[in-house]
């Protein structure tokens, strides 16, 4: 028995401007997707800062948009997890099993890093912090690891626009020490917060290749300072080092792929 409704065309709009972002290798701007959909300039507008308030997309400084890390959250929530997801996931598991400390998997969202998705079961002594939880991108290992990726004019503004905070005694306030922190990650492939961001806690990140402009992304191992010893920390460098370049190798192939 067919179910009769009256068809809501802002809805078929919504969903077209989606998936043209999702086809798109490039951010976009109001009068971008206005042309290329051929829609009216100013229904655009309404439909992308409505999706922008509610956290489907997220702006750039230039204006432009992007997906945001909202959508990333509903893939979860629903079990069909994004490509981003599927393919770390396993990682996050082998990271937790081999270093008993918990695994992270986040993406940027501004001056934030949004956790999308984590392994913690391996250890009775772990730190667990939920999906969807937003942490500071100018601290922690997980943060550095994501701001590492960006232009360092972003860099630099972002640091001239939001003051570094004094999380523990060992966070760096600095913002020229701090911006040589980054440009270190970004030539070692490795970030180490060792209780600058939450004393007693240390962790270790890396970044990854989504090869797409609008996708920060990193995993990083997070666990109680008691936890790691000096002789650990080769081999957690080793370990994550090897799931980036995994990773990064499927990102590759699957951008190569079309």
């Amino acid at each position: 028995m067919s179910t009769e409704f009256k068809k809501v065309p802002a809805i078929d709009k919504c969903f077209a401007i989606l998936q043209h972002f999702a086809k798109s290798k490039q951010a976009l701007g109001i009068s971008d997707i206005s042309k290329q959909l051929e829609m009216n300039k100013s229904t655009v507008f309404n439909i992308i800062y409505t999706l922008k308030e509610i956290n489907i997309l997220e702006q750039y400084p230039d204006g432009k948009f992007h997906f945001g890390t909202l959508l990333y959250l509903l893939g979860n929530s629903n079990g069909k997890k994004s490509d981003l997801i599927q393919t770390v996931h396993p990682y996050l598991e082998m990271i937790n099993r081999e270093t008993k400390l918990s695994a992270f998997l986040g993406i940027r969202s501004d001056l934030r890093a949004t956790i999308v998705d984590k392994v913690d079961t391996a250890n009775d002594i772990k730190i667990s912090s939920e999906i969807g939880m937003r942490l500071p991108l100018l601290a922690g290992a997980g943060g550095k690891a994501l701001l590492c990726q960006l232009s360092d004019k972003e860099i630099e503004r972002i640091l001239a626009d939001n003051p570094l905070r004094q999380f523990t005694r060992k966070s760096c306030i600095d913002p020229k020490k701090f911006k040589k922190e980054v440009y270190k990650i970004r030539e070692e492939g490795i970030a180490i917060d060792d209780e600058e961001y939450i004393a007693g806690i240390v962790a270790y990140a890396v970044p990854l290749k989504a090869y797409r402009q609008d996708l920060q992304a990193a995993i990083w191992a997070v666990g109680l300072k008691q936890q790691v010893g000096p002789a650990d920390v080769p081999q957690i460098d080793k370990l994550l080092k090897n799931a980036a370049a995994e990773i990064n190798l499927r990102f590759s192939r699957t951008e190569a792929g079309g």
